[in-house]
């Protein structure tokens, strides 16, 4: 049964109780007078995602996992950044950690990462994992907004983890809006039919790099070998085909060469998405 407020504006929406018979009155008086929460690890609607991929220098991957897991995570949720995942590529020769937090707005997260920076138990535990020397060596960061048909984002962990898939599309120039139709009509729901987990559709914000030509999304698969045959299978399918064949008339969208990108990651064991 729904919640229902006892006042509005300081008023009783009921003026008339007690003239109303005793058990409807009781009724009332035993119904929940909030408003319902928002649903447990989903992410609220629209946000800011930053999408940061840490370099570690050789040897200091761990040391990095360790001041993430034990201090960085807890600071963040503290200046109102929200952790959502946390990964590294399956093939990670180049020691990164690719992770994900969203914002209430750009301002917002200006402002959280001010505070975040100044915080003097961040500075204490930034100095104290340093001792040895720093350990990161580049820091990458873009902002984006989820696309009209991403899906609502669950923060959610598998078990077993699960294998998640980073996917940047580049397209020809005016193609942006060819490939997001695409996604929106046909992709997504061919990759649900082929057993992969659409998590997140992303455009870059404006004043990001390549935002007119860039999507960006996340999804996830049961582990490689079904990965292997979720993409045959998809390939093959002769519903992709004709959707392709459809969009393309006009000229190919995507680039070539370097119009996909995709990196194979595993969560850490910090991540809340698993």
């Amino acid at each position: 049964m729904p919640a229902l407020p006892l006042t509005l504006t300081g008023q009783s929406i009921y003026p008339n109780m007690k003239n109303l018979p005793a058990s409807l009155t009781t009724l009332l008086l035993l119904l929940p007078f909030s408003l319902p929460a928002e649903e447990e690890g989903k992410e609220p609607s629209p946000r800011v995602y930053e999408l940061r991929t840490y370099y570690a220098h050789e040897g200091k991957l761990d040391a990095l996992h360790a001041r993430f897991r034990d201090h960085t995570c807890k600071l963040f949720e503290k200046h109102g950044m929200r952790n959502l995942g946390y990964w590294v590529p399956v093939q990670n020769k180049d020691n990164r950690l690719v992770y994900i937090i969203s914002h209430a707005s750009r301002q917002a997260a200006r402002n959280s990462w001010g505070a975040f920076l100044g915080d003097p138990d961040w500075v204490a535990a930034y100095k104290a994992s340093i001792k040895g020397g720093k350990l990161v060596r580049k820091i990458e960061s873009t902002f984006l907004t989820a696309t009209d048909y991403s899906p609502v984002l669950k923060i959610e962990a598998a078990d077993p983890d699960r294998l998640f898939e980073l996917r940047t599309y580049v397209t020809n120039e005016g193609k942006r809006p060819d490939i997001n139709s695409r996604f929106r009509d046909h992709t997504c729901a061919l990759f649900t039919r082929h057993g992969m987990t659409n998590i997140l559709y992303c455009d870059l914000m404006e004043d990001q790099d390549g935002a007119d030509i860039t999507l960006t999304y996340l999804i996830s698969h049961r582990d490689a070998k079904t990965r292997a045959a979720s993409w045959e299978g998809f390939r093959k399918d002769p519903d992709w085909q004709a959707a392709r064949t459809a969009s393309e008339k006009k000229g190919p969208i995507l680039r070539k060469p370097g119009g996909v990108q995709s990196t194979l990651l595993v969560a850490t064991d910090y991540s809340p998405m698993k």
